[in-house]
């Protein structure tokens, strides 16, 4: 059972990126990391996403969580670009981590918002749009599918709609919930008052909270990277409150050496940028499922990963 995972505090938990829908990524992704010993795997709230993820676990062991977030929030957003203003320097391809801009276009289901693209366009050409779908229209096909865990993105202050959200959420599904929160737009204060407005009415421990110290920015693996994580995980930590404690955002193979160090009494970690990054050269092969050598290539570079947490 999943609450066995969280209590053995060696959750590690694959984020294939709540944006990513390319279900074939997915697949390939979730039989690489099961393999390797992962039994946690977070999904872009779409049926053809839990249905590759189902696919790729095959026979293993493994819990499923779908995101979603609040208007506004990275992660649920995807890039554009606006061709009037592009010059086609193509620094916006050479920076995305997900290969999704290929000759000035972007390959929609394969954007996670990162945000990367935008921050070495010199000319105001990208843009984002937020995919703020009705819950009611995404969660009940993916429930009756049989998902773990929600997860709900809460990175800014609109606190009306994180509200509704997570009502809605709570009245329709009676599973594992996860809370993804960072500091971002929130001071401290408003972080931990908004998880435990969140938290009230649940059950003690049904409930992870996912300190993300600064989102889908883990594409270095030193400890400068991962601090942030360990910093939110602390905030969380010290409010002594009955929840599991996930660390995110810039996680990588660091990370658990550095809670540790700083005391921090985690559950799991979430890794997403590092874990994809660490083996693309390997998923991005069209053979990468039936070619023995290669798929185990990739897997001795996972489960050093895995075996990290």
């Amino acid at each position: 059972m999943l609450k066995e995972l969280l209590n053995s505090k060696k959750c590690f938990k694959l984020v294939c990126g709540a944006g990513n829908e390319d279900a074939l990524e997915v697949e390939k992704l979730v039989a690489l990391y099961s393999a390797a010993g992962c039994k946690f795997f977070d999904l872009s709230a779409k049926p053809e996403i839990v249905d590759a993820a189902k696919k790729g676990l095959q026979d293993r062991e493994g819990y499923l969580c779908v995101s979603v977030g609040i208007n506004g929030d990275p992660h649920i957003r995807k890039a554009q670009i606006d061709y009037e203003k592009c010059v086609g320097c193509h620094k916006c391809e050479e920076i995305c981590p997900q290969k999704t801009i290929s000759h000035c276009k972007i390959k929609s289901a394969r954007c996670i918002g990162c945000g990367k693209c935008f921050s070495v366009c010199r000319h105001n050409a990208i843009t984002f749009t937020t995919e703020n779908k009705d819950l009611k229209e995404v969660l009940p096909p993916l429930i009756e599918k049989g998902i773990d865990c929600i997860e709900l993105h809460t990175m800014n202050e609109n606190e009306g709609d994180t509200l509704e959200k997570w009502n809605y959420i709570n009245s329709v599904f009676n599973g594992f919930l996860s809370i993804c929160t960072a500091r971002g737009n929130l001071s401290e204060t408003k972080m931990l008052e908004r998880i435990k407005k969140m938290i009230n009415k649940r059950p003690a421990y049904s409930t992870i909270i996912q300190a993300d110290g600064f989102p889908m920015s883990g594409g270095r693996d030193d400890f400068k990277t991962t601090l942030q994580a360990v910093a939110t995980a602390e905030i969380v930590q010290n409010a002594k409150l009955p929840v599991y404690i996930m660390l995110s955002g810039g996680t990588n193979s660091k990370t658990s050496e550095l809670a540790k160090m700083c005391g921090i009494n985690y559950h799991g970690i979430a890794i997403g940028t590092f874990a994809r990054k660490i083996v693309s050269k390997y998923i991005e092969r069209d053979d990468f499922l039936t070619n023995k050598r290669i798929f185990n290539e990739a897997l001795n570079i996972a489960k050093q990963l895995v075996e990290t947490v």
